[in-house]
C-alpha cells in the first residue's frame, strides 16, 4: 500500500485532532460536572455571549433551537444560568449566574491544563512554529462571525490576544466581513 505525503499529513492532523478532542472532552465536562454542549455554552457566555437570546447562543455550539431551551433548562436547573426577559417580552436572554461564572473560569483552566500536556513534548522552538502553523490554519477556517464564534466556543480570548487584534480567527473575521459579497 502507497503512502502518499498529502495522505499522510492529513490522517496525522485526523488523529491528532481526535486526541486532542477526546482530551478537552473529558477536561472541560470532569470541571464543569456537564456534558456535551454546556462546557462550550457556558464558556461562550462568560466570553462573548452573556445576556443573549438563546437562538443566539444556539448557533455557534451547532444545536437546535429545541435542543438550546432544554440545555438552558439544564443549566438553569444547575444553578449555572438565568433566564431574563428582553426586548418586548417574548425573547429570553441568558445569563451567567455566580456560580455559572464560576464554572466557565473552572473550564478555562482545564481547558488549559489539557493542552498544555499536549504541547509539553515540545520545546519553545517547535512551539513557535507550530503556533505560526495554527494561526494559518485557524484564519483558512474563518469565513466570517459565524465561523468566529463556532471555533472561539471554548476560547481562552485573553491567551489568544483577542483585545490586542492578535488573534487569527478575529482577524480573519474582521477581513471576511469587510470583503463585499
Amino acid at each position: 500500500m502507497s503512502h502518499t505525503s498529502s495522505a499522510r499529513d492529513a490522517n496525522l492532523l485526523g488523529t491528532l485532532s481526535l486526541a486532542v478532542s477526546d482530551r478537552l472532552a473529558l477536561a472541560v465536562g470532569e470541571a464543569s460536572g456537564q456534558g456535551g454542549a454546556a462546557p462550550a455554552a457556558l464558556v461562550a457566555l462568560a466570553v462573548y455571549l452573556d445576556g443573549s437570546s438563546i437562538d443566539k447562543l444556539r448557533r455557534p455550539l451547532g444545536l437546535s433551537h429545541s435542543a438550546a431551551v432544554r440545555l438552558i433548562d439544564r443549566l438553569a436547573q444547575a444553578g449555572l444560568v438565568r433566564r431574563e426577559r428582553a426586548g418586548d417580552g417574548r425573547e429570553v436572554s441568558v445569563k451567567l449566574t455566580a456560580a455559572g461564572s464560576d464554572a466557565a473560569e473552572r473550564i478555562r483552566l482545564a481547558r488549559e491544563r489539557a493542552l498544555e500536556a499536549v504541547l509539553e513534548p515540545l520545546d519553545s522552538a517547535e512551539r513557535e512554529a507550530l503556533a505560526r502553523l495554527h494561526e494559518t490554519l485557524l484564519a483558512g477556517l474563518t469565513a466570517g462571525r459565524a465561523d468566529a464564534q463556532r471555533l472561539c466556543r471554548l476560547c481562552d480570548a485573553g491567551a489568544c490576544g483577542h483585545e490586542e487584534g492578535l488573534c487569527p480567527v478575529t482577524r480573519a473575521a474582521d477581513a471576511a466581513e469587510r470583503v463585499p459579497a
